[in-house]
């Protein structure tokens, strides 16, 4: 069997979630971890028996490394990203992609001069719940999307930016709910809803006096077939609600999902989360099947861990994709589509107007 070589920059809290798939992915080789910290880097390498590296240029010299997987704060992405690239090394990016439209460009053009991969996690797309909606769009069972929502009300706490220095700020996060909890729904609205037109959208910090960056956001939408939608994402419920995103079409049917329930897992410290459930069903001859779909989600749910199980199969499609020489799950350009997003939603505050695509 072929395997590639692997490796991880960032030894953090989601690090141990692609640590544990990587040893596990039969097309992994793990080998190597990179972090800034030698004391941390080391105590990261040896639960994982990889080499430990505290400069990144000797990370991407060692010839057993073919992929590598950031895990880093956002604002390091880019860098890191086009220096992997440029080194011939295939890069996954946890999400964000990146915090500027202009890092994410600059990856992406890395990727293609230098003929390698570049892909962006998403792992909620493989929820079957998910998986459901998006096929039942595909067949026109509801006809054409032309109303969505999403609504994501959650809490964060001080504990929570309490863990790391660089939580709560504009210089080590790039943002905050947009930035942060978001941007796995802000994916899969617009990869079930289609191309954006235009958008206006305000934010603010509401209740988070101890933090830098928003933790409530309103957005409308105007997609380019015509269809509407609105955004409403919040850190400052206590305790957390829900996160759904709701569709409706123009045959009258509607279905939807509940990504996450209460306020989103913190992968390496959550140490429970209800299954993602569809929650909203009316498609003719399938709304009884609802039932049925959440108790397999919820069979589901009782033998996977639902915050590392969609984790190593993004990431071993990653692997595939390079064995294979097709595009990964999530390219580099799907993924500044979530960063294009949530620019416009900062831009349209800041301008005070409605910003239309592309930015």
């Amino acid at each position: 069997m072929t395997k590639i070589g692997t490796a991880i920059i960032g030894p953090g809290k989601v690090a141990h979630t692609h640590a544990r798939a990587l040893a596990a992915i039969p097309e992994s080789n793990f080998v190597a971890v990179c972090g800034r910290t030698p004391e941390k880097t080391r105590a990261f390498a040896d639960t994982y028996g990889v080499r430990a590296y505290t400069s990144l240029d000797e990370l991407l010299r060692d010839p057993d490394v073919q992929a590598i997987v950031i895990c880093t704060p956002h604002p390091q992405h880019a860098e890191q990203a086009i220096a992997a690239a440029q080194a011939g090394k295939h890069v996954l990016v946890e999400k964000p992609m990146a915090i500027t439209l202009a890092d994410c460009d600059g990856m992406i053009a890395a990727a293609k001069a230098n003929q390698v991969k570049l892909g962006v996690i998403s792992q909620r797309r493989l929820y079957p719940c998910v998986q459901r909606v998006k096929r039942a769009i595909d067949e026109n069972k509801i006809g054409v999307p032309l109303l969505g929502t999403v609504t994501l009300l959650g809490w964060r706490g001080p504990e929570y930016y309490a863990m790391d220095a660089w939580r709560g700020t504009w210089q080590g996060e790039g943002g905050g709910v947009l930035v942060n909890q978001a941007p796995h729904q802000l994916d899969l609205f617009q990869w079930l809803m289609g191309p954006i037109e235009e958008l206006f959208g305000y934010w603010d910090n509401l209740n988070h006096p101890y933090i830098e960056v928003e933790d409530t956001v309103v957005a409308v939408l105007r997609f380019k077939n015509g269809a509407l939608g609105n955004l409403v994402l919040s850190n400052s419920q206590n305790p957390g609600l829900y996160g759904n995103i709701h569709i409706h079409g123009d045959l009258g049917a509607s279905i939807g999902v509940q990504t996450d329930s209460g306020s989103m897992f913190v992968s390496g410290v959550t140490a429970r989360v209800d299954p993602p459930i569809n929650d909203l069903w009316t498609v003719p001859g399938e709304a009884l099947l609802l039932p049925k779909w959440q108790e397999q989600d919820r069979s589901l749910a009782g033998s996977v861990d639902i915050m590392s199980h969609f984790h190593s199969l993004h990431i071993q499609d990653f692997i595939h994709a390079i064995l294979e020489d097709r595009p990964p799950m999530v390219t580099g350009e799907e993924g500044r589509k979530t960063v294009e997003l949530f620019t416009a939603i900062y831009r349209s505050q800041q301008e005070r107007r409605p910003v239309c695509w592309p930015l």
